[in-house]
């Protein structure tokens, strides 16, 4: 019986469609799943979920336990064969408020502030000190596990993991499999969605939607290209930034707009708020939908329940099919962040990239993907700068990589000069520190 640990199991939606993903598959039926998190609360939520739902859809057959705490993890990753990590360090209160009130007391405003950026940079080194205990506990316990990261910021997270444990470390997001029936879907030709072929490399985030054909290989893009300026030029919608890419750059990339206007130097300026208007940019947007969470979490913890008869469908996440095809042998494709070793050939080698790659018994495969438009790179790379700096700074817990990681950002730097940048992340340091989540 294979065992999966899931790692800040009190994420209960995700942790319902990725373990809900595991109990349909045949492979999988008998599986142990070990819940963890350090929240009482919501813990007991996830297990009374997981629990109704392994008897609803799968007959009872998985055996669900929970570990609460520190002091038990050794025991909830002890034998597994794989573990999810999904935590949060530091939530919405305090660690969210402070990645957004403290930039912005300097002038410098951000949408999502999980993945890049000064809010991304914070968040990677405060989850950071958290995984290198994780990663300590799986080298003693379960060596051989394979660790699927869902964490943001994915390539910082991931990349860590990859270059600085023992661990098999494979980052994993959901914007690779949705990217091109969602340009699709936007530009109203999702009739070509059947039978289409892609190709998707780049880095979390920012991986690019390279090739994409009809069932009988016809290029789409000519098109796509054309309807994305004309909706750009003549109506107001949520995904403005992406389409600017695909008339400036040539591509369209994977995840949102929101995201990608803070992952670039061009569309948030301190000076411009018709910027803001023009490219209906939604500043604050991720405190705005924690504050929303937490106010319907529990209408939405009733309705997930459905008084016991909570059921699940198959989702769009790739942990169910990476584990099944270890288990059984039978080969799949994803998308997934993995080093960047003769991957992509004009990224660095110490990169995390983003590529197809093929799972079977052994493992990911990544595959070789080539030279990405030199545009396309470029604009991985400014990216990358910060992502490399950061983990440097986690690695050596030297304060100016911090320093210069936000410098190097694209918005940070173009919004704050480097006096600024420096006061800026010793007060958020100091702040992260006082709140019991420190950087190092």
């Amino acid at each position: 019986m294979a065992k999966v640990t899931f790692l800040g199991a009190g994420s209960t939606v995700f942790a319902k469609n990725v373990l809900g993903d595991i109990m349909l598959k045949d492979s999988m039926h008998d599986i142990e799943i070990a819940l963890y998190d350090i929240d009482e609360g919501r813990l007991e939520e996830s297990f009374l979920l997981i629990n109704a739902l392994n008897k609803n859809i799968n007959e009872g057959r998985a055996t669900v336990h929970k570990y609460l705490g520190v002091e038990n993890r050794k025991d909830a990753l002890r034998g597994a064969d794989f573990v999810i990590n999904a935590i949060q360090v530091g939530g919405y209160d305090p660690c969210t408020i402070l990645d957004f009130e403290i930039p912005k007391k300097y002038g410098l405003r951000q949408t999502i502030g999980d993945t890049l950026g000064i809010g991304g940079i914070f968040r990677a080194l405060r989850t950071i000190v958290v995984m290198k205990d994780f990663a300590r506990d799986m080298e003693e316990v379960c060596p051989n596990t394979l660790f699927l990261n869902y964490t943001n910021p994915m390539a910082m997270l991931t990349g860590y993991m990859q270059r600085y444990t023992k661990i098999r470390t494979v980052g994993l997001c959901h914007s690779v499999q949705v990217c091109a029936g969602d340009i699709l879907w936007r530009v109203d030709m999702l009739d070509k969605f059947e039978g289409h072929s892609e190709k998707i490399a780049g880095i979390n985030h920012m991986a690019w939607l390279l090739e994409i054909r009809d069932k009988d290989g016809n290029d789409l893009y000519p098109e796509i290209r054309r309807r994305a300026k004309e909706k750009n030029a003549t109506e107001k919608h949520n995904d403005m930034v992406r389409f600017d890419y695909i008339d400036k750059f040539g591509y369209y990339c994977t995840e949102s707009s929101e995201h990608n206007a803070e992952y670039n130097a061009f569309y948030i300026k301190k000076d411009r708020p018709d910027m803001i208007e023009k490219f209906n940019i939604p500043l604050d947007e991720y405190p705005r939908r924690c504050v929303n969470q937490i106010a319907k979490w529990e209408e939405q913890k009733k309705n997930l329940m459905n008084g016991g008869a909570v059921t699940h469908t198959l989702s769009h996440e790739y942990a169910a099919r990476i584990m099944d095809a270890v288990l059984t042998n039978v080969p799949d494709q994803i998308g997934g962040n993995v080093l960047n070793e003769g991957l992509i050939d004009n990224l660095p080698a110490e990169a995390c990239v983003e590529v197809p790659c093929l799972v079977n018994n052994t493992g990911i495969h990544p595959t070789h993907v080539g030279r990405l438009p030199v545009q396309c790179a470029a604009m991985n790379m400014t990216n990358i700068n910060v992502q490399l700096l950061t983990i440097e700074a986690a690695a050596t817990g030297k304060i100016e990589h911090v320093y210069q990681a936000a410098m190097l950002d694209p918005h940070t730097g173009a919004v704050l000069t480097p006096d600024e940048i420096v006061a800026m992340c010793d007060e958020l340091r100091a702040a992260h520190e006082a709140a019991g989540f420190p950087i190092f």
